[in-house]
C-alpha cells in the first residue's frame, strides 16, 4: 500500500514534466515532420549529439545558454542531412535516419575520445539555472516545453502555414496544383524537428546534468515516437502521451519497489512504450502521405 501511495503524490506527478520535457519537445518535432509527410525516426540521433554539443558548447565558451545554441544548431545540421537525402534526393526515409542515429552515436564517442580523452563521460560544463514552481525546480527548457504545445497547436491548426502542411501530407499533388511547394514545406518541417531534437538533447545534458554521457538519450528519441503516434499527430495529444511516459519514467526511478529488481522497475518506460504501440499503432491513422517521397507532377 505504501508504494502505492507513493505513486500518486503530487511531487512525483510535478516532478514528471521534468522526466518528460525531452519527450514534449522531440514529439512535437515529430508533429511538425510526420504532418508534412516524412517518417523522422533519427530523433534519437538528433536529440543524443543535441545533449554532446551543448555539453560542448557550454564548456568553451562557459554559457550555457550558448550550449543551448550549440544543441540546436547539432540538431539542425543532422535534419540538414536527413533533408538533402529524402527530400530533395528521395532516398528511403527509414534507412537515412537509421544510418543517422547509428553515425550520431559514433560520432559522440569519438569526439567523447578526441576533445576529452574520455570513453564514457564528459568534463563537467556550466549547466542552466533552475526556476522553482510549486516546491520543485525546473530548467528553463521544461518551461519552453510547456510554453511550446500551444505556439505549435495554434500554428498547425489556426494559421495557413499550418493548413499547407496539413495538407502536403495528406494529399501533396493536390496541394501542389494550389502552387504550394511540397517539398520546400517538408524540408523546413523536418529542420524544425531536428532543432526541437536537439533542444531536448541540452535538457538532458546541461539542464538537467552538468556533463554529457554516452548514450544517455536512451532510447527517448524512440519513446517520443510513441507519444506522437499515441497522441495521433496532434501536439496536444502528444503532450498528453509524452507526460504519460514522464510519467513512468519518474515511477521507476523514485518509487521503491521492495522485492523486485532494480533493473525491471528501470524498464518500465520502455515496457510502457511497446505496450502503446502493440495495442495502439493499428488503430492510430497518420496522414495519408507519410514516408512517400513527391515528385513535382505526379498524380
Amino acid at each position: 500500500m505504501e508504494t502505492i501511495a507513493q505513486m500518486f503524490t503530487l511531487p512525483l506527478l510535478l516532478i514528471s514534466f521534468r522526466y518528460a520535457t525531452p519527450l514534449i519537445l522531440a514529439a512535437l518535432g515529430g508533429v511538425f515532420n510526420e504532418r508534412s509527410g516524412v517518417i523522422n525516426i533519427a530523433l534519437e540521433g538528433m536529440m543524443l549529439f543535441g545533449a554532446f554539443a551543448a555539453v560542448y558548447g557550454s564548456g568553451v565558451t562557459g554559457n550555457p545558454w550558448i550550449g543551448v545554441l550549440y544543441s540546436i544548431g547539432a540538431g539542425l545540421a543532422f535534419a540538414l542531412i536527413l533533408a538533402i537525402v529524402c527530400v530533395t534526393f528521395k532516398a528511403d526515409q527509414i534507412v537515412v535516419a537509421t544510418g543517422i542515429n547509428i553515425f550520431a552515436s559514433g560520432l559522440t564517442i569519438y569526439f567523447l575520445q578526441v576533445l576529452y580523452g574520455v570513453a564514457g563521460t564528459s568534463p563537467r560544463a556550466p549547466r542552466l539555472p533552475s526556476i522553482r514552481i510549486l516546491g520543485m525546480r525546473y530548467n528553463p527548457i521544461t518551461l519552453i516545453a510547456v510554453a511550446l504545445v500551444p505556439i505549435v497547436w495554434f500554428i498547425l491548426f489556426k494559421t495557413p502555414w499550418g493548413l499547407r502542411i496539413r495538407s502536403i501530407g495528406e494529399h501533396p499533388s493536390a496541394a501542389d496544383t494550389l502552387g504550394i511547394n511540397v517539398n520546400r514545406y517538408r524540408f523546413i518541417c523536418v529542420l524544425i524537428s531536428g532543432a526541437l531534437a536537439g533542444l531536448a538533447g541540452a535538457h538532458l545534458s546541461i539542464g538537467e546534468f552538468s556533463a554529457f554521457v554516452r548514450e544517455m538519450s536512451q532510447g527517448r528519441g524512440f519513446i517520443a515516437l510513441a507519444a506522437m503516434i499515441f497522441g495521433k499527430w496532434h501536439p496536444v495529444g502528444a503532450f498528453g502521451a509524452a507526460l504519460l511516459f514522464g510519467y513512468a519514467e519518474a515511477i521507476s526511478i523514485r518509487v521503491d519497489f521492495a522485492f523486485i529488481p532494480s533493473e525491471l522497475i528501470r524498464a518500465i518506460p520502455y515496457v510502457l512504450t511497446i505496450i502503446v504501440l502493440a495495442g495502439f499503432i493499428g488503430k492510430a491513422i497518420p496522414p495519408k502521405a507519410i514516408g512517400k517521397p513527391y515528385f513535382k507532377g505526379e498524380d
